[in-house]
């Protein structure tokens, strides 16, 4: 059964091409082989200014600019989220992305019609997808998680978005060409398998 997915890159950096940005070819290449729907959106590509304040996150529409990434998250059965590791947590465009397109009365009920707690983007799944340069056990067990924990319980599932599952990608730097491969083929399984 055909899926519609979305895959979001949230790394920063526009000018060059990263892993994490072969991992997502990956994906899309198994995915439409396998004939889901993908749309896929750079984050570094979309210039739109941070949130402020809670009022402008309350009351403010959502920048125009980032209006077809509304539509495009409707549109989804499946998101799956890119992003490096950055000080423990997502990149700030990353973070300030979700922020703008995930508002009250698209993603959550409006605290002023008493459903604050109404999850209005139930139905999607999701998959984070973390590349980082130290070894993903170290940050799973030194350091808990909790980044990825936070953006799991607190973003995603505060909006409604379940299950979600997550691959970390360690040591990157230091990875040789046939363990890239390996990344890749997996990644490419996942796209076919929509999940």
């Amino acid at each position: 059964m055909s899926r519609k997915i979305l895959l979001l890159q949230g790394h920063p950096d526009a000018s060059a091409t990263h892993f994490g940005h072969a991992l997502a070819d990956a994906y899309a290449r198994g995915a439409q082989a396998a004939g889901h729907e993908v749309r896929a959106i750079r984050l570094a590509e979309l210039d739109f200014p941070l949130l402020r304040s809670k009022a402008a996150w309350d009351t403010e529409p959502v920048p125009p600019v980032l209006q077809p990434a509304q539509d495009a998250i409707l549109w989804a059965e499946h998101i799956v989220l890119f992003f490096p590791l950055w000080l423990g947590g997502m990149p700030a465009i990353a973070r300030g992305f979700l922020e703008q397109v995930l508002r009250p009365g698209f993603a959550l009920g409006r605290p002023s019609e008493g459903g604050m707690g109404t999850k209005l983007l139930k139905g999607c799944s999701a998959r984070i997808v973390v590349t980082m340069g130290m070894p993903a056990l170290v940050y799973c067990w030194y350091f808990r998680a909790h980044s990825l924990k936070a953006l799991e319980r607190n973003i995603l599932g505060f909006v409604g978005i379940a299950p979600v599952h997550e691959t970390l990608v360690g040591m990157i730097e230091g990875m040789s060409d046939t363990q890239r491969g390996q990344w890749l083929r997996q990644f490419t399984v996942l796209g076919r398998e929509g999940r």
